[in-house]
Parts: C-alpha cells; structure tokens; sequence
C-alpha cells in the first residue's frame, strides 16, 4: 500500500501537485540525510506535524477492506506508508518498509538502520531537540526511511518472502515509482493474480508474461478495495 490508500483519510499524498505533503517544503530539506545535518530542527518539526495530524484522522472504508480479508484470507500488508493507520483499523500483520511516524531512534548510525538501534514508541509525541538515545546519547530523530537511505534488510527479506507465497497481490494507492517497493509485486508468482487499484492510468512496466492475471481497478482506493473484496 501507498499514500493513495490514505488520501481518502485526509492525509494528503506526496505527489499531489497543489496540496501535496511536500507543497511547503522542499524534499532535500526535511526527508534526507543532508538535510537532517543542515537543520534537524526543521526536520524535526516537519514531522512533529505529520504526527499531531494523526489523531485526527480516521482509517477509512479501504483500510477496513483489508482487514475484512483477513477473516478469509492469510494477509501480509506491506506498506510504504509511515501512519498508524493500518494498525487503527485492525490489521495484524504489517510491514513498514519506510519506517512509522510513531517512533523515533538515536542518530549514532547515520543511514544505516542496525540491529543495534534502540526504538522508541513515541505515539503521537513530539521529538525536540535535546531529546537523546538513552544508549549511545545522540539526538533522537524519527524513525523514517528518508530519501538515499537503505531500507532495514530484514523487512525487505519478509517482504520478499510474503511476495513469494503469495496468491493474490493488492496493490492500492501507490504510483509505483519507488523503488524498491515496486519490484515486490513482480517477484510473486507467474500465476498470482494481482489487482492494482489506482485512479491513474498506471504508468508502469507491467512483464508481457502477467498481463492475463494483472487487472488495473481504475479507482480510488475505498471504492476499488470493496469491488476487489465484493
């Protein structure tokens, strides 16, 4: 799942030419590295206003679709998103690949996310300046994979595994441009059958081989999620 599938929440998505999440901000200077190293005030209350937003938003009919599957179904939700709100409306077993607004760890290692970090569930909190790593004292950050940094290698390997034993692959709400979230629908089975659910024209290389088990569900993510669960 990408922000598309929480767009109908309220949450606007990155893309969106005139309110999207980055109108007010430039990307370089609140979701890199660098950026981070040039202001980390700045980066810290970019997302301390993502995070206020999230009390005041609501899963919305495609969340709740997804967890209705799970009454037939074994799901594995894999998500680009960082919200909770996967977690509000009831799923259980969820992937974060980009990280979760809701926690934050010390800034000891760079971009390298390690086995050795300490996270911190911060709920809807703010971090600040001063706020330290009880472990190695460094400045707390969020708990986001921002842009040129690598992914945690155990949810990449967990996400992979899920692709390969899967069925049916969903993908909702995400434009498909980032990688390497995107090669994971195409690591699945020749024969799995894959529903894409977007309002866009899908503007992606979908393999000549997948073509008779791939359907684009032209439509936003709470109306293409019910015909999907229908």
């Amino acid at each position: 799942s990408g922000a598309g599938l929480d767009k109908e929440s309220g949450i606007p998505t990155f893309r969106d030419t005139n309110d999207g999440l980055w109108f007010d901000y430039k990307i370089e200077d609140v979701a890199t590295p660098e950026g981070w190293k040039k202001d980390p005030k700045k980066v810290l209350q970019f997302y301390n206003e993502r995070r206020s937003q999230l009390p005041t938003v609501e899963p919305n009919d495609a969340h709740r679709a997804l967890v209705a599957l799970e009454e037939e179904y074994d799901v594995t939700i894999i998500t680009q998103n960082v919200d909770d709100l996967h977690e509000r409306a009831g799923s259980k077993n969820i992937i974060h690949l980009h990280g979760e607004l809701t926690k934050a760890r010390g800034a000891r290692y760079g971009h390298k996310t390690t086995d050795f970090d300490r996270i911190y569930d911060i709920g809807y909190n703010e971090i600040n300046i001063g706020d330290k790593c009880e472990d190695n004292d460094t400045q707390l950050r969020p708990h986001i994979v921002w842009f040129g940094e690598n992914l945690n290698p155990k949810f990449i390997e967990r996400a992979e595994e899920a692709a390969r034993e899967c069925d049916i692959c969903i993908i909702v709400g995400t434009s498909m441009q980032v990688a390497p979230a995107n090669q994971i629908p195409f690591i699945t089975k020749e024969n799995c059958i894959t529903f894409y659910v977007d309002p866009s024209d899908g503007d992606f290389y979908v393999p000549e081989f997948r073509k008779e088990f791939f359907h684009h569900i032209k439509e936003p993510a709470t109306v293409g999620m019910k015909k999907i669960v229908d």
